[in-house]
């Protein structure tokens, strides 16, 4: 026992105890440094680089504006690792550099490190497309000026795969990314599960859209056939905002500037817009753009809040000079515009903020990121503080008018309405004892109360044929709210129309329709209404018309649509119109013109059916028939018979070579179409009842046997065409209902009525009578409707 004891108290070494002090005694000595492979380098650079398709996209769009492009365009597939295409039309690139074009460290930028402190241009490295090679298939297709033909050359690790083939080519370069990533299994797989490349890529375009105004953008996905973002060159900075971020936002914008001049402190400049205490939004966006021009670097900043496609991105900040930039972070500048806006807009509202700031170049490191997303400025805090300075007292001298949405309270259905005769006679709430208010000096209150309509006193006896009254004149229903469309289009036409409209209302004829009582119709034409105590005769035509022309310029772009179910040949209705027109029916010596005209305006609307289709719903199909039309107003519908007259309309007086004009005439054209022209069979009622009478001639039988009669006696029958007098009755009752319950609610939600309706009759104020105690309503009678 004890030899065994001893036996086992020995240490046994073994072969996992031996590899262990190997490694200690290696892990004590220097790693041996070696160098990388060329490939492996490029590889992992290029990952810094090309992090996401947006990265890839903000490259090749700088590269094309570097190239003084006017025109960019963006296709993508899924997110853009399926593929990136990026075409422009700038001054291309030379045949002779195509093999070196995708080295790394190849530019056409700058010389000498010096250079930067004067870089006129976004890209200054090289590395950018290098980067693309490495991790995805590049192929290059460019033409520069001069050349008969283009070339096309594909690039993989830097280098071509071929020599460049000649190609057909339009001005400029294409540049297409396919399989990106497709090397990088972890990454690839890592984006494919990510569904906001593509609308990061789209607020990139969007942002450079605002900045580069002078250049058309467009941005949309492989096989899609209208784009994402899609803007034209303009000079106007507020409209470059108004076509990406919409009206609403451009009507929030107020006008900024600041400057300081102090070597000691800061140098720079500032002007933009920003947004006022009307704003709200639920998210930030800030966009900063450096410019240099001139030995000054330019910066664009914009804030802007609740946009879906923002929603989880950093804050932006882009590089330019002279229009051209670059997109870098700072989030000192972004606290600080925060920080002022909080105390002034309500809680949780963001802002929106556009500037601009000029700095000396000698104040400004771009060369301090790999994607160049940052820049180091001198004296930052200092400009900051200022901008600050200049943005809170800007909002505060803002902050003193406000707009409030106002709600309307609606009576309930449910309860019983007080009237005017009820609340004139019930007693005062101070006890005192109640007077009895004078006949001459009661006014109606309430314009929904129907008791002081004109049909609650002129009961006319319905006809014995008809039976039970219609329930067009019994039926009474709230009107619901009816508002605007969210959004007006962003055309610069288009907003100064609607400026028009409303710095040339007439407030006062504004106020009377607001607040009028409708009384009935006074004519065909004229509708009799009360404001106050007054009485006042309004053509409805021309009112229903401004209307109807004011509607469609606020629902431009954004109509609904009636479908007619049996699509109508223009040039039939063309045809009809001209016949209906021509005085003569019975000469058809100008058919052949007419046929002419007919065929010629088809054509002509035919040709512009996108826009309309797009601007106005109006529809045409490549067969030339008009299958819809535009809703212009809510439980609305036009008469049909008018439709011939608007088409003609269309063919012959609009100005189709200037677009407001155009835009204008179109609009006019629907507002008369969809105007309140009185029926087209007459008003059954007094004489026009002898319209609907058939006449029908028969012998007198007491004379029929008289032989020695030279002349027979002749009764004359009359019979009323009860067919024809219903439909007339229906179609005046319609336009009447129509009047009372949409037309004027419609007019006291949204008319703007044009000052020259003050003195063409369209508003008459009448004279009232010793019979026509108008504010009585009992005492209205036929014999006061003479007098007027």
């Amino acid at each position: 026992m004890e030899v065994e004891r001893e036996h086992s108290e020995e240490p046994l070494p073994t072969t996992m105890e031996e590899d262990e002090a190997e490694a200690i005694r290696v892990a004590k000595e220097p790693p041996k440094i070696h160098r990388l492979d060329q490939s492996v380098v490029n590889r992992i650079a290029a990952g810094e680089v090309i992090q996401r398709p947006v990265s890839a996209v903000k490259e090749l769009v700088e590269n094309s504006l570097d190239a003084h492009s006017t025109s960019i365009n963006v296709v993508v597939k899924d997110g853009g690792l399926k593929l990136i295409q990026v075409s422009d039309d700038g001054h291309g690139i030379r045949y002779e550099d195509l093999p070196i074009l995708c080295e790394r460290h190849t530019t056409s930028k700058l010389s000498n490190f010096e250079d930067l402190q004067s870089i006129k241009s976004m890209g200054f490295r090289g590395e950018a497309l290098a980067s693309m090679t490495y991790v995805g298939h590049v192929t290059v297709t460019t033409i520069t000026a001069g050349q008969l033909h283009g070339y096309r050359v594909s690039y993989r690790d830097g280098v071509m795969e071929h020599e460049p083939k000649a190609c057909a080519a339009v001005k400029g370069t294409q540049i297409m990314i396919e399989n990106l990533f497709y090397n990088m299994t972890a990454r690839r797989k890592t984006l494919q599960n990510s569904a906001d490349d593509y609308p990061k890529i789209v607020d990139l375009l969007s942002r450079f859209s605002i900045h580069h105004s002078n250049v058309n953008f467009s941005c949309r996905k492989h096989g899609a056939t209208r784009a994402d973002v899609h803007t034209v060159a303009t000079s106007s900075r507020l409209d470059a905002i108004r076509s990406v971020y919409g009206v609403s936002v451009a009507r929030c914008l107020m006008k900024i500037e600041a400057a300081d001049d102090d070597i000691s402190s800061s140098v720079f400049e500032m002007d933009g817009f920003i947004s006022n205490s009307n704003y709200t939004a639920k998210k930030t966006t800030m966009v900063l753009f450096i410019n240099g021009e001139h030995g000054f670097y330019f910066f664009v900043l914009i804030i802007y809040g609740n946009c879906p496609i923002m929603k989880g991105l950093p804050l932006i900040l882009s590089y330019d000079d002279y229009a051209k930039d670059r997109l870098v972070e700072c989030s000192a500048l972004k606290r600080a515009m925060e920080i002022v806006y909080a105390a002034t807009l309500p809680k949780a509202s963001k802002p929106f903020i556009y500037m601009s700031i000029v700095l000396p170049s000698e104040h400004v490191d771009v060369n301090i990121h790999p994607t160049k997303r940052e820049v180091s400025l001198l004296n930052q805090e200092a400009i900051i503080e200022k901008i600050q300075s200049a943005l809170e007292s800007k909002l505060r001298n803002s902050n003193e008018e406000r707009i409030f949405q106002e709600q309307t309270m609606e009576h309930s259905s449910s309860g019983p309405k007080e009237t005017s005769e009820d609340f004139l006679c019930s007693p005062k709430l101070s006890g005192s004892r109640s007077q009895k208010v004078p006949v001459h000096k009661m006014v109606r209150t309430d314009a929904l109360d129907p008791a002081g309509r004109l049909h609650a006193y002129l009961q006319i006896k319905p006809q014995s044929h008809i039976g039970k009254e219609s329930d067009l004149t019994v039926v009474r229903s709230s009107v619901r709210q009816r508002r605007n469309p969210k959004e007006t289009a962003d055309l610069t036409s288009i907003q100064e129309l609607v400026s028009e409209i409303e710095s040339n209302s007439h407030s006062g004829l504004q106020d009377i329709i607001k607040y009028c009582s409708y009384i009935g119709m006074a004519d065909d034409v004229f509708a009799l209404l009360q404001h106050n105590t007054h009485l006042y005769l309004v053509n409805v035509v021309n009112l229903s018309k401004e209307l109807m022309y004011q509607q469609v310029l606020c629902r431009f772009a954004h109509f609904n649509a009636i479908q007619i179910s049996n699509p109508v040949p223009l040039k039939e209705l063309i045809m009809l119109a001209l016949k209906e027109e021509d005085l003569d029916q019975q000469c058809d010596e100008n058919d052949d013109l007419k046929e002419k005209i007919a065929e010629m305006n088809m054509e002509l609307l035919k040709q512009k059916t996108e826009m309309l289709n797009e601007y106005f719903s109006l529809s045409i199909d490549l067969d030339g028939n008009l299958s819809r039309l535009p809703v212009v107003l809510d439980q609305y519908t036009p008469d049909m018979d008018r439709v011939p007259e608007f088409v003609l309309c269309l063919g012959n007086d609009i100005d189709w070579e200037n677009e407001k004009g155009c835009f204008q005439g179109i609009s006019a054209a629907l507002g008369n179409f969809y105007a309140l022209h009185p029926p087209t069979l007459p008003n059954p009622s007094g004489d026009n009842l002898q319209f609907y009478k058939k006449r029908q001639s028969s012998r007198n039988p007491e004379v029929e046997g008289n032989c020695s009669s030279l002349v027979d006696d002749v009764v004359i029958e009359e019979e009323i065409d009860h067919e024809l007098l219903a439909e007339a009755e229906n179609a005046w009752a319609q336009r009447e209902w129509s009047i009372q319950h949409v037309i004027f609610p419609a007019l006291r939600l949204f008319f703007k009525p044009p000052t020259s309706m003050a003195t063409d009759g369209t508003f008459v104020q009448a004279l009232l009578t010793t019979r026509m105690m108008f504010c009585s309503p009992g005492s209205f009678t036929g014999e006061a409707l003479q007098d007027l």
